[in-house]
C-alpha cells in the first residue's frame, strides 16, 4: 500500500536524506526543495535509466544540452510571451492570490475546470461557493492572466540591460538547434532530440511537496516526423511512456491516460494526452504527450528569417518543415511518484516497519555492507568486502557501522536498499554458530529472508 498522505513521505525524506526544505536555516523559501545525498542518487539513477532507454539504445535519437538563457525572441516566436499564463484571482478579503483553475479543479475535477475561459473563472468560483483557502471568504476579484516566465536582465547596468527569461521548458532549445543537429548528425526522419534540464515557472500557487514547484527538471524529447505520419508515431510513444511507468514500479491501477479537450489544448498542440498518477490528494499529471505539428519550427523560421526546412537525403528537391511529436517526462514528479508508490508500513510480529519497496535499479544503494559489531578486526574484514564489491561491480554500495544490526536493517528498509550483507564472527572463523569461515549473510529487503553465502559467490549473487 503506497503512502496515503504526503506527511508520511515528507517526514521520511527529510529524516533519511532524500529531500530537504530549501534555505531552511534562513527560515526557508516557500516551496523550494533540495535533494539530499539519497535523493540526488535516486534522481540520477532514474535519469540515467531514461537516457539509456530512450537515447543511448536507439539509433533514431540524439542528445542536446541547451542553455537556460536564450535570446528573448525565442519566447516571442514560441508564443510564451503572449500565451504562457494561468488565471490569477485575488481574494478581496485577505488579498491573497491563487490560481483560479486549480481552486475549481479541486471541486469540479480537471476535465471541467480545464475548459473554462479566463472570463468564466471568477463567476464559476462564486457560483460554486468556493471559499478562499486563506480566510474562508467567498469574495473573488475578476480573474487576470498571469505570465509564468521568470524575467531577468542581461548587462552590466541593470536599467540598460536587455530583457531575458529563464526557460519555462527545454523544448525550444531543441527547436532552435534543429537545423544544426540535422545537418551535423545527418539524421533521416523520423528522428528525435532528447534533453534533460532545469526549467523555471513562476507558479501562482505551488505546493504538494515537490509536485508543483517553481524550479524543476524535465526529461523531454522532440521527435521529428514527416507530415502525415504523426498519428501512428503518437500511439507508439504513448505505449512506450506507459510501459516506462510500469517498469518504474508504478501500479497500473494508480495510472490513467487523460485526453485533453479541444478547449484546453496549448496554443501549439493539435492533440495532447496526460499520463496521470493517483497522488494522495487525487489524480495529477505525471507525463505529457503532445502533437505540436510544425508550429514551433514554422514560428522560428518566421521570426529568425532562417530556412529550417528539412531536406530529404534521397531527394534534394523535397524540402519541408517536419511535424513534431513531443513526449515530456517530469523528472522531479517521477521521483515523487516512485517514492509514494514504494512507501509501505508493514506490521511484523512485535513491530511495524517502514520500508521503501523501490525497484532495485532506482534505489539509492544496491547493497549495504554491515559489520555485526564495531570490533576493529570485524570492521577491517567488512571494509575489504566493501572494496571488493566497489571494484568488481558497478553497484552503489553503503558501508554502515552506526547502531545495532537491527536498527541498521530498519534504516536500510526505510531508504529502499534491496540487499544487506552482514559480516560477522562466523565470517572470520571465530564463531561457528554464526556461520562457517568466509561466508556472509545476505538479507532481502522485501521478504526479510536471510541466506548464508560464501564470499567467493557473493559478487555473482549481488549482480
Amino acid at each position: 500500500m503506497p503512502a496515503t498522505s504526503l506527511d508520511q513521505l515528507v517526514s521520511l525524506c527529510k529524516r533519511r536524506g532524500f529531500i530537504f526544505p530549501g534555505s531552511e536555516i534562513y527560515g526557508g523559501l516557500a516551496n523550494t526543495w533540495d535533494y539530499g545525498p539519497l535523493g540526488i542518487e535516486m534522481k540520477n539513477r532514474i535519469q540515467r535509466l531514461w537516457w539509456d532507454r530512450f537515447v543511448r539504445k536507439r539509433q533514431d535519437m540524439v542528445g542536446l544540452e541547451s542553455g537556460i538563457l536564450m535570446n528573448a525572441r525565442v519566447w516571442e516566436a514560441s508564443g510564451h510571451v503572449a500565451n504562457f499564463g494561468d488565471p490569477l484571482v485575488d481574494c478581496k478579503g485577505c488579498k491573497e492570490r491563487f490560481r483560479g483553475d486549480k481552486l475549481l479543479e479541486e471541486k469540479l475535477g480537471v476535465e471541467a475546470s480545464a475548459v473554462l475561459t479566463l472570463e468564466q473563472v471568477q463567476p464559476m468560483l462564486m457560483a460554486e461557493k468556493i471559499p478562499c483557502p486563506g480566510c474562508g471568504k467567498i469574495q473573488w476579484a475578476t480573474a487576470k492572466k498571469f505570465n509564468m516566465m521568470f524575467k531577468t536582465k542581461q548587462g552590466v547596468i541593470e536599467d540598460e540591460g536587455s530583457d531575458l527569461y529563464l526557460r519555462p521548458e527545454t523544448a525550444q532549445g531543441m527547436f532552435v538547434q534543429f537545423k544544426n543537429i540535422s545537418q551535423s548528425m545527418r539524421r533521416r526522419l523520423p528522428f528525435g532530440i532528447a534533453q534533460v534540464g532545469t526549467v523555471f515557472r513562476n507558479e501562482i500557487t505551488p505546493g504538494n511537496f515537490t509536485f508543483r514547484t517553481r524550479e524543476f527538471q524535465q526529461m523531454e524529447i522532440e521527435y521529428f516526423v514527416e507530415p502525415g505520419t504523426e498519428a501512428p508515431i503518437f500511439e507508439q510513444w504513448k505505449e512506450q511512456m506507459w510501459q516506462w511507468c510500469l517498469d518504474l514500479g508504478l501500479a497500473k491501477e494508480r495510472l490513467r491516460i487523460r485526453e485533453h479537450a479541444k478547449e484546453e489544448l496549448s496554443h501549439y498542440s493539435s492533440r495532447t494526452i496526460d499520463i496521470e498518477y493517483l497522488y494522495p490528494w487525487g489524480w495529477g499529471e505525471l507525463y505529457g504527450l503532445a502533437n505540436r505539428s510544425d508550429f514551433d519550427l514554422s514560428q522560428h523560421q518566421k521570426f529568425s528569417g532562417e530556412d529550417l526546412k528539412f531536406t530529404d537525403p534521397d531527394d534534394p528537391t523535397k524540402k519541408f518543415l517536419p511535424h513534431v511529436v513531443e513526449p515530456t517526462f517530469g523528472l522531479t514528479r517521477t521521483v515523487l511518484a516512485v517514492l509514494l508508490e514504494a512507501y509501505a508500513e508493514e506490521k511484523l510480529e512485535n513491530d511495524t516497519r517502514t520500508v521503501l519497496k523501490l525497484q532495485p535499479n532506482v534505489a539509492p544503494y544496491d547493497v549495504a555492507i554491515l559489520p555485526l559489531s564495531k570490533k576493529e578486526h570485524l570492521i577491517h574484514k567488512a571494509q575489504e568486502l566493501y572494496n571488493k564489491v566497489i571494484q568488481e561491480t558497478p553497484l552503489s554500495v553503503d558501508f554502515d557501522i552506526t547502531g545495532s544490526i537491527g536498527k541498521r536493517y530498519r534504516r536500510h528498509d526505510e531508504i529502499g536498499t534491496p540487499k544487506c550483507v552482514t559480516v560477522d564472527f562466523g565470517t572470520l572463523g571465530e564463531d561457528e554458530k554464526q556461520g562457517i569461515i568466509d561466508t556472509v549473510t545476505i538479507r532481502d529487503r522485501d521478504t526479510l529472508k536471510q541466506e548464508r553465502v560464501s564470499i567467493h559467490e557473493l559478487i555473482s549473487r549481488l549482480r
